[in-house]
């Protein structure tokens, strides 16, 4: 399985011959949008999207949503009120809640307690906050969309050993650094893909001192640049 990171809380997943885009936010981005050139590479990577899958509604998860959808004919997979948001603006789309796995051609989903907020830019409600637990023949990893540290993430595991957990580091909206750490512990995962982060002012991160207190609790601490591809 391939994870390539491009910024903020963007990344994708290709499993085998399907591509995930999670939680799209590129044309607004701080970071892209005075940068016509990078945001081009960004655009340029993408030949096709057959899923997308969205943890919450905020705007900087939420943003690209319709232009990938469209563009592609993507699904989109994420709660039943963000499902049926989408689904009004007419885009293909499957809700879930917190309940049990759902099969798709790529693994299965579970979706998943997260402690933040969800609300869109128009003030529509956004549900229930969650992230992705997804289980596939490559491995299993937990996508723990924006959160804080939560006793529910020592659930995870009960559900199978996990390759990888992809958590925020950035502070202030959600979990930071060390408390990611705690999540590691809680979730018995050594490798996390560290997200939501340096992307505004407020969740400027040191990433060498980030990437040290990980390696001082024997576990491995992903911060790939724009557009890198890590293995699992």
């Amino acid at each position: 399985m391939k994870i390539t990171f491009f910024t903020h809380s963007t990344y994708t997943l290709e499993i085998h011959k399907f591509l995930l885009l999670v939680d799209p936010f590129f044309s607004d981005n701080p970071i892209l949008k005075n940068d016509s050139l990078l945001f081009d590479k960004c655009m340029n990577f993408f030949k096709k999207v057959d899923y997308i899958l969205l943890t919450h509604a905020h705007y900087d998860h939420v943003l690209d949503t319709e232009f990938f959808a469209k563009k592609f004919e993507s699904l989109v997979i994420s709660n039943y009120e963000i499902s049926n948001y989408f689904e009004n603006k007419g885009l293909k789309t499957y809700g879930m809640n917190y309940g049990s796995f759902i099969s798709f051609p790529f693994g299965k989903l579970k979706y998943v307690w997260s402690a933040h907020s969800s609300v869109f830019n128009d003030g529509t409600y956004g549900g229930n906050p969650g992230g992705f637990l997804l289980h596939t023949d490559q491995g299993n990893i937990y996508l723990s969309g924006d959160t804080s540290l939560t006793y529910e993430m020592k659930l995870i595991p009960k559900f199978g050993n996990l390759k990888i957990s992809i958590l925020p580091i950035g502070g202030i909206y959600t979990m930071d650094v060390e408390e990611a750490i705690i999540a590691s512990d809680f979730l018995q995962c050594k490798k996390v893909l560290g997200v939501h982060y340096d992307t505004f002012e407020t969740i400027q991160i040191n990433k060498k001192e980030a990437k040290n207190k990980f390696s001082e609790n024997k576990k491995e601490l992903f911060l790939p640049k724009m557009g890198e591809t890590i293995w699992i």
